[in-house]
């Protein structure tokens, strides 16, 4: 894959692209917002690790222009800040995934990894392990079988589920981004949604797992 990295800190970027480079991916690192805005503009990446402050021209203003844009490239925000309404603001911008920092590197390049397996094309469509969902008719099929039903909240639940593919959401983030609430009022609705999409996906759709006492992950 080829892979934009902006960062600003060059021990960090370089860091990094070493690390993505030994996993054999093309890495170009640019060192501040209004360069990486360029370059993700001009070149065609696979991924872009974007960290949130940047000299110029801050992350979160980096990835809401680049949307604006029609950039669809899937975004990983790097930060050091870990609260929840942090996490909200950086989604809400359009980034795809956010890792804190200082993160382990393995989780990292699995992150990476499962960014780099999602498929968005020109038609609004996410594609996951077998597993279509049709932005615009809000549709979901897996392996080519007929259109499963979805309710318009499951399937808001599982395309954030797909867009987070291989890592654990924890609950207060569904609640903030599928709910639109930051309040968990301690019933099981979460759990009761997540039911129905397993049923719906069938035994041999892709895998809703949970992780008890945190979230649910999207095995992709």
């Amino acid at each position: 894959m080829r892979i934009l990295v902006v960062e600003d800190d060059s021990k960090v970027a370089s860091f990094v692209a070493r690390a993505l480079e030994e996993e054999g991916h093309q890495a170009d690192v640019a060192s501040d917002g209004v360069e990486g805005e360029k370059q993700a503009r001009l070149a065609r990446y696979d991924v872009i690790v974007l960290d949130w402050m940047l000299p110029g021209m801050d992350g979160l203003s980096v990835c809401r222009s680049l949307r604006r844009a029609g950039v669809r490239t899937p975004v990983m925000m790097l930060t050091a800040r870990d609260e929840v309404g942090e996490r909200v603001l950086g989604l809400d911008a359009g980034a795809d995934d956010y890792v804190v920092k200082p993160f382990a590197l393995e989780e990292f390049l699995a992150r990476v990894r499962a960014l780099g397996r999602r498929v968005a094309d020109g038609t609004g469509t996410l594609v996951v392990e077998g597993l279509s969902l049709d932005l615009t008719r809000r549709s979901v099929t897996v392996d080519g079988a007929a259109p499963v039903e979805l309710t318009g909240r499951e399937f808001g639940l599982l395309e954030y589920l797909v867009r987070n593919a291989g890592r654990v959401v924890p609950r207060t983030e569904l609640l903030a981004r599928v709910w639109g609430t930051a309040f968990d009022p301690g019933t099981n609705v979460i759990d009761v949604y997540v039911r129905h999409l397993r049923e719906k996906l069938g035994p041999h759709g892709p895998r809703i797992t949970t992780a008890r006492g945190v979230g649910y992950a999207f095995d992709g």
